[in-house]
């Protein structure tokens, strides 16, 4: 995406209204799935926990989903990350913990939570900007997460400099290239125990394109151009929420970009959309099926666990998933996870 600036913010009920009124125009996310058999949305196992524990971030990116910036105060408080732990212990289905911001290092509960954690059979994720890793106090979290063992997800837009600082900001590209260095320094992307993985979006009202090539040039590039290594590449298509919604309304392209994700719904995707194994949840330890849903404050539908102070698991498997006009970026082309591409 451009760095065309934003001129018009829209609230939680412009989105919908915006996303419902593209659905009435036409071609509607529940049409595509009742075409292929896919309603109702149900849940599979409970497979992973995604916490989101703060929107306040370092930095303030174009594409940013969650609106995310340094002007957040939202922070989840240790009693809701309590409970989180509480939750992993009685749930046995539940191997992966996939901590997310803003940037999840600002919560200052971060560090007791990653060794808490690390007490526990899960693999833990965290999605990291980078940039962070190379500023003030951060400087020894690479250390501390490599000690613990921590996957490594961190956004990385493209490999040259102009395209990635487009999208996040001037100087993301080399503070991330520094970033990457020490972590490639610790081990990270060359053992198996310590895993790093780079996540692809879109510059601009595109699908993402397939992953494995775009992997390839990748680990080329940045192994040339850099000496880096990482594990994989994922690509992650650009929904039509917050910050990138008021782009493409910027742009007057919100209908055109939700009819190209419609064009290229692919059914395979449909059935394996991350909504039906992972839960996610909000600062506050409000449920929702995914964290785009949190973003439009979209409810999960159980009729008692609406917060993981309430988390009750036959509750939860006996819901239907909360679909809107967004869903058609999760599957389009190659499918789009926070593990990246699903087919």
């Amino acid at each position: 995406m451009s760095s065309t600036i934003i001129n018009k913010r829209l609230s939680t009920n412009d989105q919908i209204q915006l996303l419902n009124a593209s659905a009435k125009a036409g071609p509607s996310f529940v049409d595509k799935m009742k075409s292929c058999n896919s309603l109702p949305l149900r849940p599979k196992e409970l497979e992973i926990l995604q916490i989101n524990v703060g929107y306040m971030c370092n930095m303030e990116c174009n594409h940013c989903h969650v609106d995310a910036s340094p002007r957040r105060k939202e922070i989840t408080p240790k009693s809701i990350l309590q409970k989180c732990l509480d939750v992993i212990d009685n749930t046995p289905s539940i191997h992966t913990v996939d901590l997310t911001g803003g940037a999840p290092e600002m919560n200052p509960d971060f560090q007791w939570l990653i060794e808490e954690l690390a007490k526990r059979d899960v693999e833990t994720i965290v999605r990291s900007n980078l940039t962070i890793l190379v500023e003030g106090k951060f400087k020894t979290f690479p250390e501390f997460l490599a000690k613990h063992k921590v996957t490594i997800v961190s956004s990385l837009p493209c490999y040259t400099e102009e395209n990635t600082d487009a999208q996040r900001g001037d100087g993301t590209f080399n503070k991330s290239i520094l970033a990457l260095k020490k972590l490639n320094d610790l081990g990270y992307g060359r053992q198996d125990d310590l895993k790093l993985h780079l996540v692809y979006n879109p510059g601009g009202a595109s699908v993402a394109p397939n992953q494995a090539a775009l992997e390839a040039d990748y680990k080329r590039e940045l192994g040339e151009r850099f000496e880096i290594d990482f594990h994989n590449l994922y690509t992650i298509t650009n929904l039509p929420v917050s910050r990138f919604l008021e782009y493409l309304e910027n742009e007057g392209k919100t209908q055109e970009y939700i009819e190209l994700l419609a064009n290229s719904f692919n059914p395979a995707a449909a059935s394996e959309v991350m909504c039906t194994n992972t839960l996610s949840l909000d600062w506050n330890g409000n449920l929702f099926d995914c964290d785009f849903n949190q973003i439009l404050k979209l409810p999960i539908s159980a009729k008692k666990s609406r917060n993981i102070m309430d988390f009750d698991a036959a509750d939860l498997a006996d819901r239907d998933i909360v679909l809107n006009q967004h869903c058609f970026g999760c599957t389009a082309g190659e499918g789009s996870s926070c593990q990246g591409a699903l087919t």
